[in-house]
C-alpha cells in the first residue's frame, strides 16, 4: 500500500482521499495544542507558506494520546491553531497515531519510517528521552509513535523519505524538503 490508499476526516468532518496530495511533497505531522512542542506549528506553517506554491503540503493531525495534550473538540482545535500560530495548512479530525486504534496511515507511516532514537546530545531529546524511559518505557518500545509532533516526509510519488522526532525542528526539515521539491513527477 501506498500513503495515496488511506481516506482521512478533515476537521471539519469531511471524507477525503489522500490521492488529492498525488504529485506534493508532505509533511504528515501529529500534533496537539498543550504540549512543549506546541510552538512548532509556528515552524510549521512558516515553511508551509514558504513551499506551497512549489508543492508542499503540511497534514495535520491532532492527537489526545499523549499526556491528554489534546482535549478540545476538533472546533476548539481549529480556532486555536488558528487565532495562536496563524494555520493555513490542512487539518484534520482528533486521531489515534498509536496503538491498537491508530489510523491505518499511521501504521504504514511508522513501518516505512521506524524509530530510530532521539537525539539526546541536544536538551529536548535528551529530556522527552528520560522522561519516557522514566514514566512509560513501553512507548519506547518498536516503531510506533513516541509522542506529539513526530513528522513524517513524503516525497511526490508518495514515498515515506524521513522521520523527524518531536524534539528535532521543523526548520531542521528544510534541506530535505528543498531536495525534494526539486524533482518534478515524469
Amino acid at each position: 500500500m501506498s500513503v495515496y490508499s488511506y481516506e482521512l476526516e478533515t476537521i471539519k468532518g469531511e471524507l477525503i482521499s489522500m490521492e488529492q496530495y498525488k504529485g506534493k511533497v508532505l509533511i504528515v505531522v501529529n500534533t496537539a495544542s498543550k504540549c512543549g512542542f506546541t510552538p512548532q506549528y509556528a515552524d510549521l506553517q512558516k515553511l508551509y507558506a514558504e513551499y506551497k506554491e512549489q508543492g508542499l503540503e503540511i497534514l495535520g493531525f491532532p492527537s489526545n494520546q499523549f499526556g491528554e495534550q489534546e482535549p478540545g473538540a476538533n472546533s476548539d482545535v481549529q480556532s486555536f491553531c488558528q487565532m495562536n500560530y496563524g494555520v493555513t495548512f490542512p487539518l484534520f479530525t482528533k486521531t489515534d497515531v498509536r496503538g491498537e486504534a491508530a489510523h491505518p496511515l499511521f501504521k504504514h507511516l511508522t513501518e516505512e519510517a521506524p524509530f530510530d532514537g532521539f537525539e539526546t546530545s541536544n536538551p529536548s531529546g535528551k529530556m522527552l528521552n528520560s522522561f519516557l524511559q522514566e514514566e512509560l518505557p513501553h512507548y519506547l518500545e518498536g516503531n510506533s509513535i513516541k509522542w506529539n509532533f513526530t513528522k513524517f516526509l513524503i516525497d511526490r510519488e508518495g514515498n515515506v523519505i524521513k522521520r523527524f522526532e518531536s524534539t528535532d525542528e521543523p526548520f531542521e526539515m528544510k534541506a530535505n524538503i528543498e531536495q525534494l521539491l526539486q524533482f518534478s513527477l515524469t
